[in-house]
């Protein structure tokens, strides 16, 4: 077997590779690129699972980054047991073939339990007072201590939230992806795994942030070029190969969908009052939709509404597609953790969670960083609410706070979803926007996105 490292870019597509790109446009033209068919959707969770498994959502169940448990009626996100991820994993079948191989996963997602080797993923503790304390999980346990005590802590606000991919008192712009790739050389020197799955996000703050086209766009590029490059010298001078690849492309959006407000004007929605705010009841609601970036799960508790559900659907103008039972199947998607309709946005368009009329009454939650607790992925969690007056002053007032002791809400995420300037979930009109695989067996022309399994797996029998 071939010793292999699989960088993933995320949000790198053939568009971004430019001028301040070098390392990465040598590394094409040392080897060759692929564009990946987006995985539909085109969100991490799923696209991990696709490329893992060499399966669609139809059988590993992976139908977004998060869904509605309809047993538990609870909308989960961001979970992390592999254990949810159906079907056989690349390692297995790769260990299978040769019982020396080992596989280290590192920050890919779906990290906890599985059978990788060697793994470690963001994790915060959260002791009985309330309190919260960022960390990792790590697999086996001693790899934790040992890589805190040469790396120092994981630069946790870096990873998500308004400190992303920008320069804050908690770290510089490239914090996390920097550690994760510091990381990857680490593991590599201790236990020299057969295949390294190395997971970089540093794209995937301001192009969502900023939007692709914005012009300092170009300093996220430079940052993630001179990580991307060091660490790909750092593998090829131990013997080991190459690849790179992507999840998705982010375009430039400028209208956010609010389904759930529709709904609740059509009288679907159950809202429960707690504390003088208002929470969104899924269980006891008749229509909810649960959104993530460009693709939302509708849920219809009551199925006598599904025709009048697909019509609100199909007349939202900023909607390009609505899936029912067949299209799903034909979509790839067809698992019972999917909505009972989907709706998929146009290009410059992406869904908001967002259920309440009135700003004074939204959850506490919805003016924090709360990837758990809020039901639908929140991009505005990477802004600070420019209507808060010296916010960071606020910001240093909290955190002193909870460093004495005291309860306190991080409630500084503004609730204004226009800010939001590029996302991803639907297939690009432009395959320059695509995700890509670079590799020596990259082909140079479409790639599958279950495919790239057969192509991760090829390099490792090379």
């Amino acid at each position: 077997m071939k010793r292999t490292a699989v960088i993933n870019v995320v949000g790198l597509t053939e568009s971004l590779i430019c001028e301040h790109t070098p390392h990465l446009k040598a590394f094409v033209q040392k080897n060759s690129l692929s564009k990946i068919v987006p995985a539909f959707p085109g969100v991490t969770c799923t696209a991990q699972s696709n490329y893992l498994t060499g399966k669609p959502p139809t059988e590993h169940g992976i139908v977004a980054n998060g869904w509605y448990n309809r047993e538990l009626a609870e909308v989960q996100f961001w979970k992390q047991s592999n254990h949810v991820v159906h079907g056989r994993k690349i390692w297995d079948e790769l260990r299978e073939l040769d019982s020396n191989f080992t596989c280290a996963k590192l920050f890919w997602w779906y990290n906890m339990y599985s059978t990788a080797d060697y793994s470690i993923t963001p994790r915060p503790m959260y002791p009985a007072d309330g309190r919260k304390f960022f960390d990792i999980y790590a697999w086996p346990y001693s790899m934790r201590p040992e890589i805190k005590k040469e790396l120092g802590d994981f630069p946790f606000p870096t990873f998500w939230g308004p400190a992303a991919g920008v320069k804050t008192p908690q770290g510089e712009r490239d914090a996390a992806s920097r550690w994760i790739a510091n990381s990857a050389k680490w593991t590599e020197n201790k236990y020299q795994p057969t295949l390294s799955l190395v997971y970089l996000p540093h794209l995937d703050y301001n192009l969502q942030r900023l939007g692709p086209k914005h012009p300092d766009v170009k300093n996220d590029l430079r940052e993630i070029d001179a990580i991307v490059g060091d660490l790909i010298l750092f593998f090829e001078l131990r013997g080991v190969q190459v690849i790179l690849l992507s999840e998705y492309g982010i375009t430039p959006v400028d209208t956010p969908i609010h389904l759930n407000r529709i709904f609740r004007k059509k009288g679907w929605l159950t809202i429960k009052e707690e504390l003088g705010l208002e929470l969104l009841d899924c269980g006891a609601s008749k229509v909810f939709a649960v959104a993530d970036h460009q693709v939302a799960h509708v849920y219809i508790n009551d199925r006598s509404l599904e025709k009048e559900v697909r019509n609100v659907l199909e007349s939202e103008p900023a909607i390009q597609h609505v899936l029912g039972g067949n299209e799903k199947a034909q979509w790839g998607i067809g698992s019972a953790r999917a909505g009972d309709l989907i709706a998929v946005s146009k290009e410059n368009a992406w869904f908001t969670y967002y259920y309440w009329l009135d700003d004074a009454v939204a959850p506490d939650f919805a003016r924090c960083v709360d990837i758990h607790r809020k039901p639908g992925y929140d991009p505005v969690e990477l802004f600070l609410d420019p209507k808060i007056p010296a916010v960071k002053l606020k910001i240093a007032w909290r955190l002193l706070k909870k460093k004495l002791g005291f309860r306190m809400l991080m409630n500084v995420i503004p609730l204004d979803a226009a800010l939001v300037k590029g996302s991803h979930g639907c297939r690009p009109a432009n395959e320059k926007d695509w995700p890509v695989f670079i590799g020596a067996n990259a082909n140079g022309g479409r790639l599958e996105s279950t495919d790239v399994y057969t192509k991760i797996k090829a390099a490792v029998l090379d």
